[in-house]
């Protein structure tokens, strides 16, 4: 009696296709999918995973270890001053770096943050127009705040730590504040 191989060959096929296929992004949204928007941080931002990068570009500290008392942490952040005045946002040029200190001393890039000064924004944009980046619209944080800035408008993208309350979200449970004291020698090292 003669036995087609032919369904344990198209096993074999599938299986391979399915090994072969990309692994689905550690930063996919809620239906599995990777947004172009992390991607785009994530290729934008990579020199950056080392810390002394940022700062010999000319990235500066702006906040020591931001912190929530129940929603995680935000982290470190440096800024690029001349990016702090733009009106037009571009994915692949954030206003802010955002660093996890580490227990080793060493800081962890783990997202970045968009920021447009309400008042340059204003000046460009008629009411009721509100920034947005890449269709997705940027949160308003009017004055005083808990950093004594300005009104401004933001947006969080954790591009290089998975946020379980999702990719644009202000604040990571994943992120966490507790070696803040470490963050003072922010060069010390890198992730």
């Amino acid at each position: 009696m003669y036995r087609s191989s032919r369904p344990a060959f198209l096993t074999t096929v599938c299986v391979l296709a399915l090994v072969s296929l990309p692994a689905a992004s550690a930063f996919a949204d809620e239906n599995g999918e990777s947004s172009p928007l992390v991607e785009k941080v994530r290729h934008a931002t990579a020199r950056f995973l080392d810390i002394n990068v940022a700062l010999a570009e000319g990235w500066v500290p702006a906040t020591p270890c931001v912190s929530g008392p129940d929603t995680g942490a935000m982290g470190v952040h440096l800024v690029l001053p001349p990016r702090l005045d733009h009106v037009v946002l571009d994915g692949s040029q954030p206003q802010a770096l955002i660093y996890e200190p580490l227990a080793n001393g060493a800081m962890r890039l783990v997202g970045v943050e968009f920021i447009v000064k309400a008042s340059v924004w204003a000046a460009h944009n008629p009411p009721p127009a509100v920034p947005a980046l890449e269709g997705n619209l940027l949160n308003y944080i009017g004055e005083p705040n808990r950093f004594g800035l300005p009104a401004f408008y933001e947006l969080h993208v954790w591009a290089w730590e998975r946020n379980p309350r999702g990719t644009l979200a202000d604040w990571n449970t994943h992120v966490t504040c507790d070696q803040q004291h470490l963050s003072a020698s922010a060069g010390a090292g890198t992730h």
